[in-house]
């Protein structure tokens, strides 16, 4: 399998074999269900369709009502396509089969990551882009520490040039950190350890691939 979908649980730590502390993110990993199978003949590409979660039929849209009866499953929270779906995978998949994280990862493979970041809301440049700001309080700057400073043309241009790093929304951005080891799995409460941080808040989506 190419991937597969969990929730964000929290940080921790754990020993290795060596006896060194490892910082590990868990993330609770499936089970999920194979709720549509893509095919170059039909759909014009491959692709693996996964579903992760579980939410009331009343608060589901009635059109995935129905995908997700057609794969024999309840609805879910989370619905991903894997594009990267190889041949060799084919006897793997079948409309309604349920993967494990164990049927995907291994202790000791290495992963990317791919999440929603944290939401900052209208930032700074300070905050934003780790400026310094104006500096002390001369010519007048007594209440600016945190401004940006000057940034505007002479004569010519005679504005701000576009792609100025300047204030505004920070955050809320598809992340995607790759080469994290699985430190280890636990398959009887469906968790992953991989090393590392990984985008996200708590109870987020996360995206795990190969």
């Amino acid at each position: 399998m190419p991937g597969i979908i969990g929730r964000k649980v929290g940080m921790t730590s754990v020993f290795g074999p060596e006896g060194q502390n490892i910082t590990v993110t868990v993330i609770e990993a499936g089970p999920c269900v194979v709720t549509q199978v893509k095919n170059a003949e039909t759909d014009g590409y491959r692709a693996v369709q996964l579903s992760f979660g579980e939410r009331k039929e009343k608060n589901t849209p009635k059109p995935l009502v129905g995908h997700f009866k057609k794969a024999n499953t309840s609805p879910k929270k989370a619905v991903v396509e894997f594009r990267d779906f190889r041949a060799e995978f084919d006897g793997m998949v079948e409309l309604g089969k349920e993967i494990k994280v164990q049927d995907v990862f291994a202790e000791g493979d290495f992963l990317d990551a791919v999440g929603t970041s944290k939401g900052k809301g209208f930032q700074g440049v300070v905050k934003r882009y780790g400026f310094a700001g104006v500096g002390g309080q001369t010519h007048g700057q007594h209440n600016r520490l945190r401004a940006p400073g000057s940034m505007g043309n002479a004569s010519f241009a005679s504005r701000v040039i576009k792609g100025k790093r300047l204030p505004g929304r920070m955050g809320s951005d598809r992340v995607k950190v790759i080469n994290l080891k699985v430190v280890k799995i636990m398959p009887d409460l469906n968790l992953i350890l991989v090393s590392g941080s990984v985008p996200g808040a708590k109870n987020s989506t996360i995206i795990l691939q190969k």
